[in-house]
């Protein structure tokens, strides 16, 4: 039900706090020893607590979602990666390097080749040509313009925008820029790509054509992704995982359907309640003991609940399920109408 990841770490927080203010080092002591929250912090201290002893990996190849309202902290957490800005405290890891360890020119190597951007507003060059705005990542690190121009060209095929090259960005629409700000953050082949609410100022049709484009365009060339965005359908839609940040904390990290179907705090649970649960349940988690006849269709335990359904359309009365030689036990009608009108009850 969720897309499958290399497994390796390629970016890593651990333990990360970021304070504004001149205090901030007090104020740090004061939260760490659980003294003050955010609005303390911010009445004794005058500071303010933007992301909170935060921690998580993404694995190699895995889109992996930081959900929030605003000012939850989730676009400070993603700065911290290319250090755009400097932790209070804490660590973060860009496959295996220690980020604030780097020294000037490596941070620059870093952010040029390792890691691309993607921003909800793009701000592209007005008097540069789209292929011009694309490569000219590519043009600071001094590459030739004709392997400019061949990258810059790849990278506009790959988000639809082949033959646009030498249009101008006043001759693109809204959803037609930001394919370009995606181009331009693929250009230079980056392992891993930055997206802050790349979609959200979008129509909704563009935004969701534009979603389901990026997760071909994922499958197909692998980047780790660390995808910001403050809307819970998107983050369940575009996510491997999904951390939901509440006042500066990560309140739950798990993937789509723990998140729907096991909320661990209260702040989750009414997030998720306006979400059907039906897509997220598998079959292991709606079987039944019981019997089935011989010739009953066998399924393994994550088998999607919408698949159950089409099976039993059929003439059949259950699938068994099973995990190898175990059996995990029966779904049928009884157990589907079960399921739906407890979807139905929690809304």
């Amino acid at each position: 039900m969720t897309r499958e990841t290399d497994g390796q770490s390629a970016i890593e927080c651990r333990n990360l706090w970021k304070i504004f203010g001149d205090r901030a080092q007090e104020a740090l002591i004061a939260a760490k020893a659980g003294e003050v929250d955010k609005e303390a912090a911010l009445d004794r201290f005058g500071c303010v607590i933007g992301v909170a002893d935060a921690s998580f990996s993404v694995a190699e190849g895995e889109i992996f979602c930081i959900m929030g309202l605003s000012g939850s902290g989730k676009s400070t957490i993603i700065r911290h990666v290319n250090r755009l800005i400097e932790p209070t405290d804490g660590q973060v890891h860009v496959e295996g390097r220690d980020v604030m360890g780097l020294n000037p020119k490596e941070l620059r190597e870093l952010r040029a080749r390792t890691i691309g951007m993607v921003f909800q507003h793009m701000a592209l060059w007005p008097h540069k040509t789209i292929s011009e705005n694309v490569a000219f990542g590519l043009e600071v690190q001094k590459v030739p313009k004709a392997a400019r121009k061949t990258a810059a060209d790849d990278a506009l095929q790959r988000v639809g925008l082949g033959g646009w090259g030498d249009r101008y960005p006043d001759q693109l629409s809204g959803g037609m820029q930001q394919r370009v700000g995606l181009a331009r953050a693929l250009a230079a082949d980056p392992d891993i790509l930055l997206m802050d609410e790349p979609f959200s100022a979008l129509d909704p049709l563009i935004r969701n054509d534009l979603q389901d484009e990026f997760l071909a365009l994922s499958r197909d060339l692998k980047k780790t992704t660390l995808f910001i965005t403050h809307d819970l359908d998107e983050a369940m839609k575009m996510g491997n995982r999904i951390a939901i940040m509440k006042d500066g904390k990560i309140d739950q990290t798990g993937t789509p359907e723990a998140i729907v179907l096991r909320p661990e705090t209260d702040y989750v649970a009414r997030f998720v309640s306006s979400i059907s649960t039906l897509k997220y349940i598998s079959a292991s988690e709606i079987a039944t003991a019981g019997d089935v006849a011989a010739d009953a269709p066998v399924v393994g335990p994550d088998t999607p609940l919408p698949t159950l359904i089409e099976m039993l359309k059929g003439d059949v009365a259950y699938i068994a399920i099973r995990d190898g030689n175990t059996s995990i036990g029966r779904v049928g009608s009884a157990e589907i109408l079960d399921t739906v009108s407890r979807d139905l009850g929690r809304r």
